[in-house]
């Protein structure tokens, strides 16, 4: 059946299932906004039990997409994945040991004779939450911000003397800790640590049976949905109004375009629907809660979750849609990688299409998961009689 489609479709079908891998990885990642929260809604040992109990059921679910979403990208894009991960490789390092230590944090939290402390481990969950967040967001950001890059396919042709050929060359002195220091990149990663812990409050409301709790998660829905509302405006409107990097479809140039995102928006409408849409949902998931009664206050998480899938997942196509270099290069513009010339070979992505007919199944076993887990609320009673806590 794939053998059958072009080698661009191939190319575009992987961009939407890469995108919407990262959009379910940004949507998960409550988790961790959850993990920064321990503290502000927990006032008692048993309501931090109760929520990082609540949480700990979830977090392997966050690490399996964030694995699934990292060897998508790199079986079917293997030259980003080089030139970033190989370039920017203190931001990832600093992402994969913050994802270690949240592994760590729940495994040895409640363990017997735990010469630590349990708030050893808690501050471990709140660095994994505050790391975990701002960085990839700030990591996503420079898909439209661009990154100080060169690359150069003829290196493989010198196999000469010592030194092995590198395609990709990275020319931050930092090594992609220069990233966090834009601002427009920070914007991004603080937008998408507010949103984590905005959607982890209207989780925690949908799922603890606990007043104490619940009252205190109305009032931090609030001043998180604040500062998350700003950070994705000031975003959002510098990036239709930004300058973005245009492919010609033609000669396959790469030129700067003003207004490239705001063109996309406009020459892409379904995908505008979509982003306005889900932006929508985010906002009325995060009102209700704040103006309903106790009957409708505990939905907010799928109304707002779906929505941040759906937004997410229209940034993505925003980014590599519409003949847009997503992965520019601020040193080398003619270096920016696209999703034609970045991508592995036809017969690779061919292949790796059967492979995604399995993604239905893998999704409709983690909505088993999921109801299985959920099937009541958690409270510190269940905690007292559960004979495996975190």
């Amino acid at each position: 059946m794939f053998e059958t489609f072009s080698y661009l479709f191939l190319q575009q079908y992987w961009w939407i299932i890469v995108s919407l891998l990262g959009a379910i990885l940004v949507f998960l990642m409550f988790v961790q906004g959850g993990q920064t929260l321990i503290y502000t809604l927990g006032k008692t040992e048993d309501e931090r039990t109760v929520l990082v109990n609540l949480l700990g059921r979830k977090w392997e679910f966050t690490f399996t997409t964030l694995v699934t979403f990292g060897g998508a990208f790199f079986a079917s894009f293997p030259l980003f994945y080089s030139t970033s991960f190989g370039g920017a490789y203190w931001v990832w390092m600093l992402i994969l040991i913050a994802f270690v230590v949240q592994a760590v944090a729940y495994e040895y939290r409640s363990k017997p004779n735990n010469f630590l402390g349990q708030r050893t481990f808690e501050i471990m969950l709140f660095v994994n939450g505050l790391l975990g967040t701002v960085l990839i967001g700030t990591a996503v950001a420079t898909f439209f911000t661009g990154s100080a890059f060169s690359v150069d396919k003829m290196n493989l042709t010198l196999l000469t003397g010592d030194k092995m050929p590198i395609i990709s060359e990275w020319k931050g002195l930092a090594y992609g800790l220069e990233a966090a220091l834009n601002p427009l990149n920070l914007s991004l990663g603080l937008t998408v640590f507010f949103l984590s812990r905005v959607l982890a409050i209207l989780y925690f409301m949908n799922r603890v049976r606990n007043i104490e709790i619940i009252e205190r998660a109305k009032k931090q829905l609030i001043y998180n949905a604040i500062p998350f509302v700003v950070f994705f405006l000031t975003f959002a409107i510098w990036l239709m109004l930004s300058s973005g990097f245009a492919v010609n479809p033609e000669t396959k140039e790469i030129f700067v375009e003003p207004f490239k995102y705001f063109h996309n928006l406009i020459q892409m409408p379904v995908v505008a629907v979509l982003f306005v849409i889900g932006v929508l949902m985010v906002l009325i998931g995060i009102i209700r809660p704040i103006t309903c009664f106790e009957k409708c206050n505990t939905k907010g998480i799928w109304l707002s979750g779906i929505g941040t899938v759906l937004t997410v997942f229209s940034l993505f196509l925003f980014a590599g849609f519409n003949n847009t270099a997503y992965y520019p290069s601020t040193f080398d513009l003619q270096s920016s990688l696209t999703i034609e010339n970045s991508s592995s070979s036809q017969y690779t992505l061919t292949a790796m299409s059967y492979v995604s007919l399995l993604v239905p199944f893998v999704i409709a076993y983690i909505w088993f998961a999921w109801r299985a887990m959920d099937s009541k609320k958690i409270d510190i009673e269940e905690m007292k009689s559960e004979s495996h806590i975190y």
